[in-house]
């Protein structure tokens, strides 16, 4: 299997290198990302393919569902690189269809340690349970869950101080929320961007 990686390692490098042969010096000399993605762990959906990105377009990191947990010291370390060494701009928190992280979370069944990251999707199933409600069917559900999760996303994305800060001192940075389909490859908006302007500072007395 190593070896295996390791040819198809050479192919591609052999590839782009005949395709542009300056490809990896002008990548190995700068990172300068234009999006950060925060997206989920699934091999169905890389940030770069789905999006049609080139390396060094995209500043990725991936979890279990793409959850914003407040204490995700990995994720908070690489939004902070991202805004404040790489000076990102724009930062898409993207959901997909047919997620199994949101199908976990929704059934009754053991499935280890990962319940426990999984827990603001149940919080979020039970916040909105008569909006999935009209759903028709338990994959309709899910996949509006889906949506609401990365809504919830956005929301807590800009609730850092990493953002508020960024936003304090000028930075015209915005959040974004899509939503991948596994089913036609297509990705969505989902109507929930966030600039500076939205949130207002902490008054304090």
């Amino acid at each position: 299997m190593q070896n295996d990686l390791l040819d198809r390692n050479l192919q591609w490098s052999a590839t782009r290198q005949a395709q542009e042969p300056d490809y990896f010096t002008r990548l190995a000399a700068l990172q300068a990302p234009e999006y950060f993605w925060i997206g989920c762990s699934d091999s169905r959906v890389p940030a770069n393919v789905v999006a049609g990105l080139d390396p060094g377009e995209v500043f990725v990191h991936r979890n279990v569902a793409n959850i914003i947990h407040s204490s995700d010291m990995n994720l908070l370390s690489a939004l902070e690189f991202a805004v404040e060494a790489l000076k990102v701009r724009e930062i898409i928190v993207c959901g997909h269809y047919g997620c199994g992280g949101v199908k976990a979370a929704t059934e009754d069944l053991p499935h280890g340690i990962v319940d426990h990251w999984l827990e603001p999707i149940r919080r979020l199933a039970r916040a909105y349970a008569v909006d999935l409600g009209k759903e028709p069917d338990n994959e309709g559900r899910r996949d509006r869950l889906a949506e609401f999760n990365v809504i919830e996303g956005v929301r807590r994305v800009c609730e850092t101080p990493i953002l508020q800060r960024a936003w304090a001192r000028g930075a015209n940075v915005r959040v974004h929320g899509l939503i991948y389909g596994l089913k036609d490859g297509l990705l969505r908006e989902l109507d929930c961007t966030i600039g500076p302007g939205h949130f207002q500072p902490i008054i304090r007395a």
